[in-house]
């Protein structure tokens, strides 16, 4: 008798995110889950791994649930629950619902497709999932059909060997986003700047502020498709080449 799938399902926004437990959810319709999630919000820390102390996991699922509670970073999280708390090599890697938009270059730094890349690295197909709020009253049950519909043809269609999606949802009510589409991420990121303050007893610190700009006004990114009502799709992997310089840069070598 042939398995149900197997899903191992993260995050960076903790494992007492309702985002987390949205995905669950949905993946419970289709198989079995494992899900191991950090202790508290990691978002923010891309592909970072804990090396420095040990890592620490406790249960935290009820009625039979596997989930659990990891004191490392999202990586560590797939890395563990790959290595010691699947039962069997999964389908899937799953890393979501994040709190906020994955979309653009500026991915790189999400713990979210931090977690999704690590899974590419080990050899497992990988997606992400985001949506576009930040809000706790976030309705993540408007991201469901799009969750279902995408699981399924990954489930049918599996994604290329060290690849994975990288997907964000508009916030819209489910009726009102138009459909989905696989695009490019577009050339737009976060302007950072570290704003000096003083606090009360008058030692200085300093707090990360910025703005979004996007200067990419071509119809083939995830920042157009989103704009306009769809849910974007980017297929990514772990290979940072940049293959067109590599043919303007021949003078280099020896």
């Amino acid at each position: 008798m042939d398995m149900k799938p197997l899903f191992l399902i993260t995050n960076d926004d903790g494992y007492q995110s309702p985002g987390l437990h949205h995905l669950i959810q949905v993946a419970e319709e289709y198989g079995d889950v494992v899900a191991m999630a950090p202790d508290r919000n990691a978002s923010g820390l891309s592909t970072s791994i804990t090396t420095g102390r040990p890592l620490r996991v406790r249960a935290v699922g009820d009625e039979g649930k596997l989930l659990y509670a990891c004191d490392g970073t999202p990586a560590d999280c797939v890395k563990m629950g790959l290595e010691h708390f699947c039962p069997r090599r999964p389908d899937l890697v799953l890393s979501g619902i994040n709190f906020g938009s994955n979309a653009s270059i500026n991915v790189i730094y999400s713990g979210t497709i931090g977690a999704v890349l690590e899974a590419c690295l080990d050899g497992f197909p990988a997606i992400g999932f985001s949506v576009l709020s930040h809000s706790p009253e976030t309705d993540f049950s408007a991201c469901l059909p799009t969750i279902r519909h995408i699981l399924e043809q990954t489930l049918s269609h599996p994604i290329p060997a060290g690849s994975a999606l990288n997907v964000n949802i508009p916030r819209l009510p489910a009726e009102q986003i138009k459909g989905i589409r696989v695009c490019r991420q577009a050339k737009a990121a976060w302007v950072d700047s570290l704003e000096r303050r003083t606090d009360p007893i008058g030692r200085p610190y300093w707090w990360m502020t910025g703005k979004f700009v996007c200067e990419d006004p071509r119809e083939d990114t995830d920042e157009y498709a989103l704009r306009q009502g769809y849910v974007s799709v980017v297929p990514i992997r772990p290979d940072f080449t940049d293959f067109s310089a590599m043919e303007t840069m021949q003078y280099i070598e020896l």
